[in-house]
């Protein structure tokens, strides 16, 4: 058994879901001898999420972001924590709905995907900059 961490920086997107999971399965090094195993990918950020989900229809990323500012309205009058701008607070209750983190099979170096899913990242500031993951695979 081995355990493999990578860091990985994503470039700078808009607010929305993006998928990226090539970008991720590109920035590990440890991932293409693995057989069998488990990668674990997380954030490390607080106002921006990973999930796994529809990866071909983009119209599933345009309802997600409309369902995500429906659940948690930017302006809320209640919200306190407002010094880092309005599209702050809801990011990081948005983030903690989605999650930090992923974990997803390995098998022959590659990620165990089903045919339609793809890793998300849950960009939820208007400007996040790049994002930072730690990518741990733990794998024979």
């Amino acid at each position: 058994m081995r355990i493999v961490q990578d860091f990985v920086t994503l470039k700078p997107r808009p607010r929305g879901f993006h998928i990226i999971t090539h970008e991720v399965e590109r920035g590990i090094s440890g991932l293409s001898p693995v057989r069998q195993g488990l990668a674990q990918v997380m954030i490390l950020h607080t106002s921006a999420g990973l999930t796994l989900n529809e990866n071909a229809d983009p119209d599933v990323r345009y309802d997600f972001s409309g369902i995500f500012d429906r659940l948690v309205p930017e302006g809320h009058p209640s919200y306190i924590h407002t010094l880092e701008g309005s599209d702050d607070m809801p990011a990081h209750a948005k983030s903690s709905l989605v999650g930090s983190s992923v974990t997803i099979p390995v098998r022959e170096g590659a990620f165990v995907l089903g045919t339609w899913q793809g890793i998300y990242l849950c960009e939820f500031r208007d400007h996040g900059g790049p994002r930072r993951l730690v990518v741990t695979v733990l794998g024979e």
